[in-house]
């Protein structure tokens, strides 16, 4: 069966529980079963997994790249996003559809968080769009493979 991997980077298990006027009050739990009930609309398998971790990320892109069922990975590093080359270069590796969200607008934000030097190894960025965003990305995928 099809499969869209969704990472999830460090502070997004707080969803729900900080910075509510950003992210939002829906906790990880709920964004997962969205992106579950999705994925069942859509007829794909969904794997949703979450670090806090650098390295542990950049394994998980790499363990990807040899998944046969894969035909996408959306990714929200969190605040990698604004300095890690090492997922920018995980990312360059697994040649599927990327794309990556960001539940806040961070174009609308401080300064250090308009700049995504993960975003340029991804095929897309959705930003503002709130848990939303997830399955727009979701949808986006379908649409490269189709």
């Amino acid at each position: 069966m099809k499969k869209i991997l969704v990472i999830n980077g460090p502070n997004l298990n707080f969803l729900g529980i900080r910075e509510k006027s950003i992210y939002g009050t829906e906790d990880y739990n709920a964004l997962i079963g969205r992106i579950q009930q999705h994925a069942v609309e859509l007829g794909v398998a969904v794997e949703c997994w979450q670090s806090n971790h650098e390295g542990a990320i950049i394994d998980k892109l790499q363990e990807a790249y040899y998944d046969e069922d894969l035909i996408g990975v959306v990714i929200n590093p969190g605040a990698y996003t604004h300095y890690s080359y090492a997922i920018h270069d995980a990312l360059r590796s697994v040649f599927v559809p990327k794309v990556e969200i960001h539940i806040s607008d961070i174009n609308a934000r401080e300064a250090f968080r308009r700049v995504s030097v993960t975003a340029p190894a991804c095929d897309r960025q959705i930003v503002g769009h709130g848990l939303d965003g997830y399955l727009e990305a979701m949808d986006w995928i379908l649409t490269k493979k189709s």
